[in-house]
C-alpha cells in the first residue's frame, strides 16, 4: 500500500464512503437492477448471470438489452407453465430448437444470438445435472483454492463444453480481468444494502474484484497497483490490497468506489482529494 501506517484512516474513510454510496439509491444505471426481479434464488442466479455477461459497451444499451433477453425468456409463445419461476421454466421445460429460434435474431455489439443461445445451454445442462449452479460452484470449489478462480475456471469450461459463447464469458486461465464473471460473483456470494446474495455458502473472502476502468483507476489512486494493463494481474494485486483492510470481504468497497466514475454527480477527483489528505495526515504524523 502507499499509504504506510494509514491503513486504519484509509478504512476509516472507505468505510464512510461504503456507507454514504452502498445504497440502493446508487444502483440505477447498473444492470445489478434487474436482481430485484427475481427474488427467488434460483431464478436471481440465472438472471444475475444472463445480465453480468451483457454487461459491456454503454450502460444504456446494456440496460435496453438485458431487458429484451428477459422479456423473451419470460414472456415466450411456447406452451409450458411459467408458473412463479419463469427463467428456470424456460430453459427447463422448452425445446432447444425453440430457445435458439426465439434468438436467431439477437444481436448485441459483439454478442449474436448463437452465443446467447449457448449460454443459455450451458446454464440449462448444470440446472440438469447439478439443480442450480451454486450446487456446481460449491462442488467445483476445493479446499486448496485460495480464491473463487479456480472454480470460476471449471464454470466456464462446463458451460461452454467446446462452444462459443463469444465474448460473453471470460477464461481466467487466459489473463483476462473477467470483469463480468466476477461481477455475477460479487452479487450472488456478497450480501448487503446493494448487492442481493444467495450464495452464502462460499465466502466472501474468496472473491476477486470485478476489475473494470473504474476499479482499476480508484486501484492506483489507492496506491495498490501501479500497472497499466486491466489484466488478472492486475485485478489479484488491487483485491490484496483490499484484503489488507477487509480480509473477510475485498469486494466490499467495489461497488461504492465504481460510483465515483459511473454518476454524473461523483467525480475520481473527489476520491484523490480524500487519498490526499489521507497522506499528508499520515505524513504529518510520522
Amino acid at each position: 500500500m502507499t499509504i504506510k501506517g494509514g491503513s486504519d484512516l484509509l478504512r476509516e474513510q472507505l468505510d464512510i464512503i461504503y456507507g454514504t454510496y452502498n445504497k440502493k439509491e446508487y444502483i440505477h444505471p447498473d444492470p445489478l437492477e434487474f436482481l430485484d426481479n427475481y427474488p427467488d434464488p434460483g431464478e436471481r442466479e440465472i438472471a444475475a448471470l444472463i445480465a453480468a455477461s451483457l454487461a459491456y459497451g454503454r450502460v444504456d444499451q446494456i440496460l435496453k438489452h438485458v431487458a429484451l433477453v428477459f422479456k423473451i425468456m419470460c414472456q415466450s409463445g411456447h406452451a409450458f407453465p411459467l408458473d412463479s419461476y419463469p427463467l428456470n421454466a424456460y430453459l427447463m421445460q422448452n425445446k432447444n430448437e425453440n430457445i435458439a429460434d426465439d434468438f436467431r435474431h439477437f444481436k448485441y455489439r459483439f454478442t449474436k444470438g448463437e452465443h446467447l443461445v449457448y449460454l443459455l445451454f450451458g446454464i440449462k445442462e448444470i440446472l440438469r445435472e447439478f439443480g442450480s449452479l451454486k450446487l456446481f460452484f460449491l462442488n467445483a470449489i476445493s479446499p486448496e483454492d485460495k480464491n473463487i478462480l479456480p472454480a470460476l475456471t471449471r464454470f466456464i469450461q462446463k458451460i461452454t463444453a467446446g462452444k462459443s459463447t463469444g465474448n460473453l464469458l471470460a477464461d481466467p486461465q487466459k489473463g483476462s480481468a473477467c470483469k463480468r464473471n466476477n461481477l455475477f460473483l460479487r452479487w450472488l456470494v456478497r450480501k448487503d444494502a446493494v448487492d442481493p446474495g444467495g450464495w452464502d455458502e462460499i465466502p466472501s473472502s474468496m472473491l476477486v474484484v470485478p476489475l473494470d476502468t473504474h476499479m482499476h483507476h480508484a486501484g492506483k489512486i489507492l496506491g495498490f497497483t501501479k500497472r497499466k494493463q486491466a489484466d488478472m494481474k492486475t485485478a489479484l494485486e488491487i483485491t490484496e490490497g483490499f484484503r489488507e483492510l477487509s480480509p473477510d470481504d475485498p469486494v466490499k468497497y467495489d461497488f461504492c468506489l465504481t460510483r465515483f466514475g459511473i454518476r454524473p454527480d461523483m467525480n475520481f477527483n473527489d476520491l484523490e482529494t480524500i487519498i490526499k489528505k489521507i497522506k499528508g495526515g499520515v505524513s504529518d504524523e510520522t
